[in-house]
């Protein structure tokens, strides 16, 4: 049979081709990213291989050598990146090259469309770096033959103008060649300085030899001639196994951007060798930006070595996932080559290394805060929100881990450490006060905060979801408790006196604070004279193992059914509104209007929790039936005459009764 009848088109999934439009049409200024990209495809071809020789040793049959061939050719106007890998079957090559359930590309065109970006500076950190080839070129050839005995070896081809070809091929020996034709503006990543500057540039830590084909001219006159031949142009040893004093920042960087494929450089990294029990060496560094897989569930991490040798890419017990932003290699000389998922989650060896990988990563956090707060502020932006939940789920950390966190507070603009707040605390302040909610803009006029804010309080605002559980992971640092401003436990420091007259006020709130009682006896649990309100009339707090209302409505809107817990609604009996439904109540104990009031206070305090009132609908009208009552008769409307909403606050009592319980003889109301 042949070739064309055996030959096989494809369309490109739909997103494969906007990502081909995007590549082709980049504006990207640095087009050699594609040989980095296609150079690292290639190494971890070679690391597959390696890793299934140790029990396949079948695999090396033919060709022994793992290397990288880099094969220019002026003539053709072709460059040919080679690799002795493990080789891709007919089946992987329309997978991997051709659909988007390996490709990542789906992810990749959604934070571009996010950012606005032209430009494909991020393609390799989402899997799809192969396409990166099209930067260069407008034509592809790749043909492969996968590791193993009596395997056929396969040709991809493709312009990018919507689909691709499949056929039988020639190759004798496993592996892949991807041949570039290259665009006429881009012949000059055919020159061998050029090359040879690249791999030094970009690939020099790729951990197996880069071979360059060069030409090389000897003799003189007529017993010159001209010979082809392979030289290594890359040093092909781990970076992470020299001795930190040979290795520059700019090093570093590079090693970097090659293992993540991000092209923006670390913000910090810590590089260490570790010997005794155990002898590994690790190289852990901190990316400026998230990745696009974050919060995935299989996130991209760290790569675990045995002796040099790749096993792992993703390696989960390497570090706790509250640190999964981390990026880097974990080697060790004590595991076996073919250590499975299960050995490393039963290790000794592996929770020895875990502990100290995790104990370096949060040495390295300490150091960049001290050395380069600005820079630790751009990491707390980023990756902040993970680094927190290691406060609700791992206690071992909980000292460290209070040092690095960073807040909003009550006392200016931007982000305080813990340590900074402490040194602050007002003389006789025994807690570090918080409070929850959505934003900052949220919280920071919440009736909770008044008293603190009278004695001169800073307050920090806490408004991630995770914060509910942080906190209450923390509990304390330097020996001073946390404590939410919005719980029901709130305790601040009170003279003999103060305590004298909130004893009054309570006894004096009496008949009201029972019918109070009563009208929401379905919605709050008990109803108090509050010590933290000084200028709202009332608040609702958090009982003893309550959750904050901002946490409560997540998990609702996450269809996790959390029901609204019932608050204590605490009163503040000075002020003129709590004081004129006091006489209201005492002049006529069976007022419906009182009961018109208390339910609007009562949604009032849901509000300014940041719950949702149960009824806006009448909560609009009742506050539209008040702002006309107050506002009087417009000037066409004879005198006497108010104009209501279909449902008032003063249905069932005098409207000269309603005004004066309202605001009071001289005191204007207005939502607070």
């Amino acid at each position: 049979m042949s070739v064309d009848t055996q030959r096989e088109t494809h369309k490109f999934q739909a997103e494969i081709n906007q990502l081909l439009n995007l590549v082709i049409n980049s504006l990207y200024s640095h087009k050699e990213i594609f040989l980095r990209e296609l150079v690292s495809n290639a190494s971890d071809a070679l690391d597959k291989l390696r890793f299934r020789s140790v029990t396949e040793p079948e695999l090396l049959e033919g060709a022994s050598e793992l290397e990288v061939h880099l094969i220019p050719d002026a003539e053709k106007g072709t460059l040919t990146i080679e690799d002795t890998g493990i080789g891709m079957t007919r089946d992987e090559l329309v997978k991997n090259l051709g659909t988007i359930a390996h490709s990542g590309s789906r992810e990749f065109l959604e934070l571009a469309a996010q950012r606005g970006q032209k430009d494909v500076n991020l393609i390799g950190q989402f899997g799809v770096g192969f396409y990166s080839a099209y930067l260069v070129a407008d034509h592809v050839e790749v043909v492969s033959r996968a590791a193993g005995k009596d395997t056929q070896a396969w040709k991809w081809i493709s312009d990018a103008k919507g689909s691709f070809t499949v056929e039988p091929a020639e190759r004798t020996t496993r592996g892949t060649s991807i041949t570039l034709y290259l665009k006429e503006d881009q012949k000059d990543f055919l020159d061998e300085w050029r090359l040879r500057s690249l791999v030094t540039q970009y690939s020099d830590y790729v951990n197996h030899p880069i071979k360059l084909q060069v030409k090389k001219t000897t003799g003189e006159g007529d017993a010159q001639k001209t010979e082809t031949k392979l030289e290594v142009v890359n040093k092909a040893s781990a970076l992470w196994q020299r001795s930190k004093s040979e290795i520059t920042d700019e090093q570093y960087q590079e090693f970097y951007k090659h293992l993540t494929h991000d092209w923006e450089a670390p913000l910090a990294w810590t590089h260490f060798r570790t010997e005794g029990n155990q002898v590994f060496t690790g190289l852990l560094f901190l990316p400026k930006n998230p990745p696009f897989d974050l919060n995935a569930a299989q996130q991209r991490g760290v790569r675990l070595f045995v002796k040099r040798v790749l096993i792992m890419d993703r390696c989960e017990e390497m570090l706790p996932q509250w640190l999964r932003f981390v990026r880097g290699v974990v080697d060790s000389d004590d595991l076996p080559l073919n250590v499975s998922r299960e050995l490393l989650q039963d290790s000794a060896v592996v929770k020895a290394i875990h502990k100290h990988v995790t104990k370096k990563t949060l040495d390295m956090l300490e150091k960049l805060a001290k050395d380069k707060p600005e820079d630790y502020r751009a990491f707390w932006k980023s990756f902040g929100t993970v680094l927190k939940e290691g406060l609700a789920v791992d206690t071992e950390y909980r000292e460290k881990l209070g040092a690095l966190v960073r807040y909003e507070s009550s006392r200016e603009e931007g982000l305080t450490s813990l340590a900074d707040y402490v040194s602050r605390m007002k003389e006789g302040q025994k807690a570090i006060y918080y409070v929850f909610g959505e934003s900052r803009k949220a919280v920071v006029d919440s009736p909770h905060l008044e008293a603190l804010k009278k004695r001169g309080y800073e307050v920090l605002y806490m408004t991630d979801p995770v914060d509910e559980w942080a906190a209450q992971g923390l509990k304390d640092f330097q020996d001073k408790p946390l404590v939410s401003a919005m719980h029901a436990d709130l305790k601040l420091e009170e003279t003999e006196e103060e305590k004298r007259e909130k004893e009054q006020r309570a006894k004096g709130l009496g008949p009201l604070a029972d019918r109070m009682k009563e009208v929401l006896k379905e919605q709050v649990r008990e109803v108090r004279v509050s010590d933290r309100l000084t200028d709202s009339p009332c608040c609702l707090v958090v009982p003893e193992g309550g959750s904050h209302a901002y946490v409560e409505r997540l998990l609702r809107e996450r269809g996790r059914g959390m029901p609204r817990a019932k608050r204590i609604l605490e009163v503040n009996p000075t002020h003129p509104i709590i004081e004129h439904l006091k006489a209201l109540q005492e002049k006529e104990p069976a007022s419906a209007q009182v009961t018109e009031w208390v339910e609007m206070l009562y949604d009032q305090a849901l509000l300014t929790e940041g719950s949702s009132v149960e009824d806006p609908n009448r909560f609009a009208r009742r506050m539209t039936a008040l702002m006309t009552q107050l506002a009087g008769p417009p000037k066409h409307t004879p005198a006497g005459a108010v104009a209501a909403g279909p449902e008032t606050p003063t249905s069932e009592a005098e409207p000269s009764e309603g005004a004066a319980v309202a605001a009071g003889p001289e005191t204007p109301v207005r939502p607070n």
